[in-house]
């Protein structure tokens, strides 16, 4: 198995799949907000929002994991620690820091310093944590990439140069936050199965978030059928992509894997397109430039990584 996760062809398709699901969730928010009827403005109820569909996601994800195993996942002693601290990067503090930065500033802003997130990752399994070498290849395959998810972020509107603590500093924030999770679940995952450790931090973040959005006063003011199962879907998009995405940074070098995350931004715009209408970034010529770089970058930091294990 640990061989198989290895090779190109299914760590592309794998990487691939969680992309499209992640890059599925930015239409599927706008869609479960407006199935919910929670105004943009509204916060306190966003975070509650979020809170149930991790509280779910972690729930699913136990119940995958434990099907799979043939055997209920249990933690270990010695793993609740580590399930808090992660946790509490890649579910509280990133999505907490996200969702009021996204308040006070833009979406194109968002997008766009989100997508800086791959480098940081790269940068941080390298010099920080010393998992593996920073080389100029690296380097010059984000910049390349992150020049991609630049330019489809600017076919959807202009980017001023203005900063606050609460827009653009809260979403660096938040960047951080994942850069670190992303990490952490490489470095924990040599202990513990990947899958458990997704879920036990799922539940635990999720009934935080929730818990912080009761306290501030979020509700759900209109629940329906379609948005119950709007809700379980997003909880699937967490479940099933994050414990994949874990899988593979267990048997992968941190920025092999985590390169693919400037595909994001290119299946939200599709997605949004074909979900909400929103046909201006997908159709336009920034869209496919943007889809070449990105993929130049992957394939550079890629076979990189893949030469160096």
């Amino acid at each position: 198995m640990e061989q198989k996760l290895r090779k190109t062809p299914i760590v592309v398709f794998l990487a691939m799949i969680c992309c499209i699901l992640w890059g599925s969730a930015f239409p599927c928010i706008k869609i479960g907000y407006a199935l919910f009827e929670i105004p943009s403005g509204d916060t306190a109820s966003q975070i509650l929002f979020a809170g149930i569909r991790f509280t779910l996601a972690g729930i699913l994800a136990w119940i995958f994991g434990s099907v799979i195993a043939k055997k209920p996942m249990i933690p270990e002693k010695k793993a609740y620690g580590k399930i808090a601290l992660l946790s509490l990067f890649q579910t509280v503090l990133q999505y907490l820091f996200f969702y009021v930065g996204l308040a006070h500033t833009t979406g194109v802003k968002s997008s766009v310093i989100k997508g800086a997130d791959v480098f940081l990752c790269i940068l941080a399994s390298s010099l920080v944590f010393k998992l593996e070498k920073l080389t100029a290849k690296k380097i010059i395959g984000c910049i390349i990439g992150m020049t991609g998810v630049i330019i489809i972020n600017l076919a959807g509107g202009s980017i001023d140069a203005s900063i606050t603590l609460l827009g653009e500093g809260f979403i660096v924030f938040s960047m951080i936050a994942h850069t670190m999770s992303s990490v952490l679940i490489k470095i924990f995952s040599k202990e513990h199965n990947p899958v458990m450790l997704s879920s036990f931090q799922f539940a635990l973040g999720g009934i935080i978030m929730t818990i912080c959005g009761l306290l501030f006063g979020g509700t759900l003011p209109v629940v329906t059928a379609k948005g119950i199962m709007m809700l379980i879907y997003m909880a699937l998009i967490s479940s099933v992509a994050y414990s994949l995405w874990s899988v593979l940074l267990k048997y992968n070098p941190v920025s092999r894997i985590s390169v693919f995350g400037f595909m994001n931004p290119v299946f939200g715009v599709i997605l949004s397109a074909l979900l909400l209408g929103e046909t201006e970034q997908a159709l336009s010529i920034n869209a496919v430039i943007a889809l070449v770089l990105i993929c130049t970058g992957i394939i550079i930091v890629n076979k990189t990584a893949k030469a160096e294990e």
